[in-house]
Formats: structure tokens, sequence, C-alpha cells
């Protein structure tokens, strides 16, 4: 999650084909889903929330098939922010692919 201000707006435009001063939020997940950034245009500026979770994980949604991003409202974005407790056997979650979520 080295990725700055320009480097997910650059995201947005050539994974997602879309603006990303357009009003939407974008979020973006690492591999091992204990970390998201979360990337929005404020009127003159970018903003970026970043959130790391300790014994939890996000549960990134799946897209359809071969798709990299999927839209949620604003009930699945407060319920993804949350997190879920890890699984306690195997010691992780086997949800490896880095996911877009706008």
């Amino acid at each position: 999650m080295r990725l700055g201000f320009d480097r997910l707006a650059y995201l947005v435009r050539s994974r997602v084909g879309e603006d990303p001063e357009g009003g939407s939020l974008f979020v973006f997940g690492n591999g091992a889903t204990n970390r998201l950034k979360c990337l929005w245009f404020d009127t003159n500026g970018y903003c970026v929330l970043y959130k790391r979770l300790h014994r939890a994980v996000f549960e990134l949604p799946l897209g359809e098939s071969g798709t990299r991003s999927v839209r949620i409202d604003g009930s699945a974005l407060v319920k993804l922010l949350a997190g879920v407790k890890r699984s306690t056997h195997g010691g992780g979650n086997d949800r490896t692919s880095r996911g877009l979520v706008r």
C-alpha cells in the first residue's frame, strides 16, 4: 500500500476507466486484506483515508468474473470498513487477490 494520491488517481483512470474527480469514492485493498485506502476528490483536492486492521480482515466484495472492481452503496462501505474477525483456523484469509471497490 505504498501508493499515494496521484498513483491511486492514475489507477482509477487506467484500470476502472473512471474520472477520479467525478464524485465517487474509490477503495483499494491489499493482498492480505488487512489494509485499505479510500480515495475521493473534495472540491479542490484529493483525500485519502488509510485503514489497517489488527486481528481482523476486510471482506472485499467479489466482482463479476474477470472484473477488478465492483460498485457498492454507503451501507456496504460501512460494513466493509468495519472488517471481520480473522479466522482462528488456518491463520489467515485465503483471499489474496487485490481489489478495487468504487
